[in-house]
């Protein structure tokens, strides 16, 4: 039985303007630090057998703490990174829907049939995500794991894992909250869903 707290990193510079950030390189907002800051201690006691982190800097900035804290060596799996947007990097929806409106319409329609030009296919994305929390599962069969990723990714995980539409990732999730507390507990490779979106600080 393997217990995955799944983290969406801690807000970044984009955050204000909620620009797409997918695989484009990010810094943590000053507020964004203090949230991984919380994560961390929160870690120190969370009696985490490991923690996994996305390779992209505002997961790392985020991640690299909470192991520190634990005392754990922090394990990075480019599987866990976010969605690839393609030409909506670091646009806003005002600026796509100016860019491409029938692409970014018919994207509001089903973000997964008709994910956003020149972007990753989201199935193939929650598919290498997926695999790399079996593989955490596998390598951690007893024990509490952190993974510091990305909304998109957890949101299509979520959908995945729980028997969801992959097509309603953004209705059925709408918001998943920097540096909440998402966790599922894996037994058998069977997910059931402990807690979705709780803030650090609402845990003990």
């Amino acid at each position: 039985m393997t217990d995955l707290v799944l983290v969406r990193h801690g807000e970044t510079v984009w955050h204000a303007e909620n620009r797409y950030a997918g695989v484009s390189e990010v810094e943590l907002s000053p507020r964004g630090l203090g949230q991984a800051a919380r994560l961390a201690t929160w870690a120190s006691s969370a009696g985490l057998a490991a923690v996994w982190s996305s390779p992209l800097g505002r997961a790392l900035g985020t991640a690299i703490p909470c192991a520190d804290s634990a005392g754990l060596r922090l394990q990075v799996d480019a599987r866990l990174r976010e969605l690839d947007f393609g030409d909506g990097e670091g646009l806003t929806s005002q600026e796509m829907r100016e860019r491409f409106p029938e692409a970014f319409a018919a994207f509001g329609i089903d973000p997964v049939a008709n994910h956003l030009p020149g972007g990753e296919d989201p199935v193939a994305a929650v598919g290498r995500f997926v695999a790399c929390l079996h593989d955490i599962s596998d390598i951690h069969p007893e024990g509490r794991v952190l993974v510091v990723a990305h909304a998109t990714m957890i949101r299509l995980a979520l959908c995945h894992l729980l028997g969801g539409p992959l097509g309603d990732y953004r209705r059925l999730f709408p918001t998943i909250g920097n540096c909440a507390l998402t966790e599922i507990r894996m037994i058998d490779r069977r997910p059931a869903l402990l807690r979705l979106n709780v803030p650090v600080e609402g845990i003990g």
